[in-house]
């Protein structure tokens, strides 16, 4: 083993099935952001990973809230159970995922995700309303879902409203129902855009807000912000199906921008109900949470909201935790909107990150990041480092699925699962049997 991968061993902290974390917390439990990201849309270990991380800041160390990568409308029905406003058919927590009913299924619809949401809810129930934490998405792709929960707001408090709403709503017509039917449409010139109408509402939304809230009760400022949220939500997705055509980096830059401002709204408005700065947890994807300066695609003009978040607050007030892995099994599709399957993740490229990580022998490790220059130096320049989605194509792999990376820059730390195993979905169609995963590995949740 050369220097450079002797370092990084000596630096390592490894993880097993018995870790309580204390490490990790130590260097993120005072930041009011922490963002905790991941390889692959599918990895049981990370959901697991993830879950226990969040349940010691939501418990230990008061944090208030967990924010997804997943859209504002679907997440408001988990957010409705945890406080005790269910809708009329959640009577667990598996029925509260019910909202997320497009692909990818099993992103959000999965045994480790109801295990948390029992868990968030139990925690609730000893709780003051004051206390209680919350669940919320980040995304942006519930353009007509957020559209109808406008509509349907204003329309218990304030009809005539609610009439305007859908008439400026109107613009979209059926290509609401496919949004990018209506960006493609925008760019070949045979519509005219909706930005004006979709803003005008959303400024509407905004002036009103005192005389919708014509009561004291937390209830109504709740559904009022809710539903702002959802006017931001069509706003910005207008902007981003309006530039889907234009190139991959402006509407990701849309998105990645919105979730930000989202977690900024989020911020802001639990910060208010509780008197206090608000602490929250975000699950994303590593393409979303690592600093996007520190890669590839930062570098030909993407920006994300990793660094998005450092920009905004102080060197202290964020966290970001990457994950990686070498090999295993991965709960993925091979084309859009086809039904999940269990594939196989090739070994690592050598020479990319986690090729380098899985020659240091071992099976879970912890990397510190945040203050460690040398670690930094160890790791050597930009090395390529892999990124599974929803999709995954392993015989385009090295052009499909890496990225150039300084990971020195791009996270706080990185937790390594030399080999990881499908996610298990709720709703399995077609999905062959998953390899057998211990219930307690690696990390005895």
């Amino acid at each position: 083993m050369d220097s450079a991968l002797e370092l990084l061993r000596s630096a390592a902290l490894p993880v097993t099935p018995d870790s309580d974390w204390s490490d990790l917390l130590a260097q993120m439990c005072d930041a009011h952001l922490v963002l905790l990201g991941e390889a692959t849309h599918g990895s049981e270990e990370f959901y697991r990973a993830r879950a226990a991380i969040s349940r010691r800041l939501l418990q230990d160390h008061g944090f208030d809230a967990i924010a997804v990568e997943a859209d504002w409308p679907d997440a408001l029905r988990v957010q409705r159970w945890l406080h005790g406003r269910p809708l009329s058919d959640d009577h667990c927590a598996a029925d509260s995922l019910g909202a997320f009913r497009r692909f990818p299924l099993w992103m959000w619809r999965n045994h480790a995700m109801v295990g948390l949401i029992d868990w968030m809810h139990a925690l609730n129930a000893s709780r003051t309303a004051q206390q209680k934490i919350g669940f919320f998405g980040l995304d942006l792709f519930s353009l007509r879902h957020s559209m109808q929960a406008v509509v349907h707001y204003l329309q218990q408090v304030d009809p005539e409203a609610a009439q305007e709403a859908r008439e400026r709503y109107s613009c979209f017509d059926h290509l609401a129902d496919e949004p990018q039917r209506y960006g493609q449409a925008i760019s070949r010139g045979l519509k005219q855009d909706c930005e004006d109408e979709v803003v005008r509402q959303l400024k509407a939304m905004l002036d009103e807000a005192g005389r919708y809230l014509s009561t004291d009760g937390q209830d109504d400022a709740d559904e009022l912000f809710y539903a702002q949220q959802n006017a931001r939500v069509v706003r910005n997705a207008e902007d981003y199906y309006r530039t889907l055509f234009h190139g991959r980096d402006e509407s990701w830059n849309v998105r990645d921008t919105h979730m930000a401002d989202t977690l900024t709204a989020l911020q802001d408005y639990l910060g208010a109900k509780r008197g206090r700065p608000a602490k929250l947890v975000v699950w994303a994807h590593n393409s979303h949470i690592g600093d996007a300066r520190a890669t590839g695609l930062g570098w030909q003009g993407q920006l994300n909201l990793g660094q998005l978040v450092r920009q905004r607050t102080t060197d202290d007030a964020s966290f970001l935790l990457g994950f990686t892995t070498h090999s295993g099994a991965v709960t993925a599709a091979t084309h859009w909107d086809e039904p999940a399957q269990l594939k196989q993740v090739r070994p690592a490229l050598q020479g990319s990150h986690e090729d380098r990580f899985h020659r240091l022998g071992l099976a879970s490790f912890l990397l510190p990041l945040r203050g460690r220059e040398d670690v930094s130096d160890a790791l050597g320049s930009p090395r390529l480092e892999r990124a599974i989605g929803v999709i995954y194509r392993p015989d385009t792999e090295r052009l499909s699925h890496y990225f150039d990376a300084d990971l020195g820059r791009q996270f706080d730390a990185v937790l390594h699962i030399d080999r990881t195993h499908a996610l298990r979905p709720l709703d399995r169609g077609r999905m062959p049997e998953h390899d057998d995963v211990p219930e307690t590995f690696p990390f005895g949740i």
